[in-house]
């Protein structure tokens, strides 16, 4: 999909409690879900001739996700008889990277999984792994208005989406009023400067989980969507044609703030999500200021926390612009996550899915605070303050760029990756990121 076009899908969404009825084209009343009280019509699913287990493998590891997800998979259960739903929750690196990629592959793969939109999708349909979705659940394809478009292919649906944010740095309020900072930067300029202060009360500025290599890799997209146009952006995803100094550029500015030193030690073996010592640990527990990082990650803070709530210091800001680069400083990085149904799975996983869908559990995801939900009914079920800001931050944004890796696909994606990781490890130069990425898409 264009990202033009993403910024039109996503420049409606607001700030909690303001429906979001410009995104869907119809209203999320229509009946088309699978569990307590939705009624989606299926045959199948409301008299099942013989005993049908659903696989479900979702990203959910930590924070509040999980209970949801285990949740939905009883009362689904209990709603259609002769239904056994098995859920099971992953790390998002090694199921997007390993388990779902192979599952595919080997012909064993789960009923109910992650689609993410993109080069990913496209891969997947080319190769015949997704259910077309259209015929199945039109009524919850329809609910999400514009936001599905990533995941269809030619024409077709086949994952929707029930989330979609953007990316930015989560802080510790009460630390940055300890070292003199009184807005969040809107700058990089202002970036370095509160690093410099904030290493000056004996804090560490930034956490980042470069262990598990995509929270690294991000910081490079940042940089890229900052140093180069929205056109360069959009060209670079049409035609694999990464030839501007700009992206040269993005590498350059990010050496340079490396050098300044804004991470914990060992950032490079850091995990980014799964205990105290994470990266989204360490900002749960005060030992760093901040973390960039999607918009999901205040749950998983939450998850973190000796209480197990979001805690109250948690705020919220966009990557600051890059003063003097081509990027368009209201720019902004995201995506979102979806599920899809492989191509040999039972009809249930459709009804599944709607059920996933309904705003009934999408209001449940939303007050859950492990995300902006797609369905306009549910954004009012928003009760975190920092999702409400993601949101606005959202509806504010100028141009929207799908997370790059997902953008580029597997090939060129985690030639890319690698290349960043290399950058962060002191092993590579800016310049290496870009070849990388143009003899990996030279390839296809």
């Amino acid at each position: 999909m264009n990202k033009l076009s993403i910024k039109h899908v996503v420049a409606g969404f607001v700030a909690a409690g303001v429906s979001l009825g410009s995104l869907a084209a119809c209203s999320s009343e229509s009946p088309d879900t699978a569990g307590p009280d939705t009624g989606e019509s299926s045959e199948s699913a409301s008299a099942p001739a013989e005993e049908v287990t659903i696989t479900w493998w979702h990203n959910a590891t930590s924070g509040p996700l999980p209970a949801v997800w285990e949740k939905v998979a009883q009362d689904f259960e209990a709603a259609n008889p002769g239904v056994k739903v098995e859920q099971t929750g992953y790390q998002n690196e090694e199921l997007q990277r390993t388990l779902i990629p192979n599952a595919l592959a080997s012909g064993d793969a789960p009923d109910l999984f992650q689609v993410w939109p993109g080069g990913e999708i496209r891969d997947q349909v080319a190769n015949g792994y997704l259910m077309a979705l259209d015929d199945a659940i039109p009524d919850t394809i329809a609910s999400v208005g514009a936001t599905v478009n990533p995941w269809q292919v030619d024409g077709k649906t086949y994952g929707v989406p029930f989330t979609f944010g953007i990316e930015g740095f989560w802080y510790n309020k009460d630390l940055f009023e300890q070292a003199g900072i009184t807005t969040p930067p809107t700058t990089l300029a202002e970036l370095n400067d509160a690093v410099t202060k904030l290493k000056a009360i004996n804090v560490t500025p930034i956490a980042v989980g470069a262990g598990e290599k995509w929270p690294a890799a991000h910081w490079w997209y940042q940089f890229a969507l900052h140093s180069c146009s929205p056109e360069t952006l959009t060209t670079g995803a049409a035609e694999f044609d990464f030839s501007d100094p700009c992206w040269v550029d993005a590498g350059t500015d990010l050496v340079d703030f490396i050098a300044t030193e804004p991470f914990q030690d060992g950032f490079l073996g850091t995990p980014a999500q799964t205990g105290a010592g994470s990266s989204a640990g360490m900002l749960a527990n005060g030992q760093a200021a901040m973390e960039l990082m999607g918009h999901w990650n205040a749950g998983v803070v939450g998850g973190l926390t000796p209480d197990e709530e979001v805690p109250e210091f948690l705020g919220w800001f966009p990557f600051p612009a890059i003063e003097g680069a081509a990027g368009d400083a209201n720019a902004a990085l995201g995506g979102g996550d979806g599920f899809g149904c492989s191509a040999d799975a039972p009809p249930q996983c459709a009804d599944l899915l709607a059920y996933i869908m309904s705003e009934e559990v999408q209001k449940e995801f939303a007050a859950s605070g492990s995300g902006i939900p797609t369905v306009p009914g549910a954004q009012s079920a928003l009760e975190d303050p920092n999702l409400q800001m993601v949101a606005e931050g959202l509806s504010k944004a100028s141009f929207v760029q799908l997370w790059l890796d997902t953008e580029y696909g597997t090939t060129v994606g985690n030639a890319m990756n690698e290349g960043i990781v290399n950058l962060f490890a002191g092993n590579g130069t800016p310049e290496d990121i870009v070849k990388r990425m143009q003899d990996a898409a030279a390839t296809l």
